[in-house]
């Protein structure tokens, strides 16, 4: 609507500056000479220039705000174009389709110059508007998106603290506490101050889009620390963190269903290096790889789920074009392999 409206626009000024011009003159091959050479003069500089800002111009430069490059490239376009349509409009003047307004042609070829000029000009005027209005749509369409990632990002971190929230799970966890009390009084109080933090991290700091890299780390440390409660086999999870954190942020929540499937489906505690966690950071990107074996015969795991089909949505929204999700279960290995682009 705003393409039709801009060029309905366009043309009603051009039959007005006709209607005034030749208000008094009735000749209609006089009229439709005029129009025809608008057309060429006016009209082709216009749209080319228009829509190589629009499609070009705005998304490969503007947008990536390379100033100065667009203004040289967009100069360039309209420089083009414009000599484009006056090789067009002299090869319809020369072969007597359209008649010079200028003396009959007798001094086309020595003002050509100027008519290039203003040519030019008058695409830079319209690729100025294609400008403002891809600019406009752009803002609409990121609003409206941005309002279905709010929306679709609330619901499925919804669904993420229901699943953290499993009274199995919590009940177990309590009980684990509770029998290593009589054991070791100080150790059920760091599990049990463990366990609290990671209630206040879900209910309280999962309601930021962003939230710094090292509480997500943190909650990880807790959360693998509490699972490791239910086995005394001192090398069933092996967890480390690689590289610089700094004040790099991430979406809350982001790793914790890929760890939580590889809990569920390794049954097998007295295993060795059961489950394998690493998260790689540099200044390009935050990696984590996830590996756990199982047992095909009497675990099945699979691809499906909340660890992979809910996050791979919820990526899709909040890192579009900026994460790499692969998933592999060869060998009794199940191995999710997830790069989050930084910037």
């Amino acid at each position: 609507m705003l393409h039709l409206g801009f060029w309905a626009c366009y043309f009603l000024l051009v039959f007005i500056a006709l209607g005034l011009y030749y208000r008094s003159n009735h000749d209609i091959s006089r009229v439709m000479n005029a129009l025809n050479t608008i057309l060429l003069f006016a009209f082709i500089p216009s749209v080319g220039s228009f829509y190589s800002y629009y499609f070009l111009l705005f998304a490969r430069y503007l947008q990536k705000k390379k100033i100065f490059q667009s203004i040289f490239i967009g100069i360039l376009i309209s420089l083009v174009v414009a000599i484009l349509a006056y090789i067009l409009l002299r090869f319809f003047i020369e072969s007597g389709r359209i008649i010079d307004m200028d003396e009959g042609g007798k001094n086309g070829r020595s003002t050509a110059p100027q008519t290039i000029l203003v040519m030019t000009i008058i695409g830079l005027l319209s690729g100025g508007v294609a400008l403002v209005m891809k600019g406009f749509i752009t803002w609409y369409n990121e609003i409206k998106l941005k309002e279905i990632l709010r929306e679709k990002n609330h619901e499925m971190e919804m669904m993420l603290i229901k699943k953290q929230f499993d009274p199995h799970l919590l009940f177990n966890t309590i009980n684990n506490i509770d029998s290593l009390i009589l054991r070791d009084a100080v150790l059920a109080s760091d599990y049990l101050n463990k366990l609290s933090d990671i209630i206040r991290f879900v209910l309280y700091e999962t309601r930021a889009n962003e939230i710094l890299l090292l509480k997500e780390i943190e909650y990880l440390e807790k959360y693998i620390a509490l699972q490791k409660i239910r086995t005394a086999n001192e090398t069933y999870v092996f967890f480390s963190v690689t590289g610089t954190i700094g004040d790099k942020l991430i979406a809350p929540m982001i790793f914790i269903p890929f760890i939580e499937n590889a809990f569920k489906h390794t049954t097998n505690k007295k295993m060795e290096n059961a489950i394998t966690i690493k998260i790689n950071i540099d200044d390009e990107s935050i990696r984590l790889t996830c590996e756990n074996k199982y047992d095909s015969k009497t675990v099945p795991q699979t691809s499906g789920g909340l660890g992979n089909e809910l996050i791979k949505k919820r990526l899709s929204l909040i890192y579009p074009d900026r994460h790499t999700l692969e998933v592999n279960n060869d060998n009794e290995l199940y191995r999710v392999n997830l790069i989050i682009k930084n910037g």
